[in-house]
């Protein structure tokens, strides 16, 4: 899947939110950089943590909370 396929995806479990979306893509970023697995089978070194944070959004095994 295109990384463009990838983002729209994501933005729709966002609900549209651009803002809400990139919240989520940051916390979970910040995650990755603590330590913390992919919840997709990726390898680390090899995708940027911002495209694994939207990957995992898209897939839907993130969730985003609306305030």
């Amino acid at each position: 899947m295109r990384m463009e396929e990838i983002n729209a995806k994501a933005l729709e479990y966002a609900g549209g939110d651009r803002y809400l979306l990139s919240v989520a893509v940051n916390k979970r970023v910040d995650e990755l950089f603590k330590g913390a697995k992919p919840l997709l089978d990726l390898d680390i070194k090899k995708i940027k943590p911002v495209d694994i944070a939207l990957m995992e959004i898209s897939e839907g095994l993130i969730k985003i909370k609306k305030a």
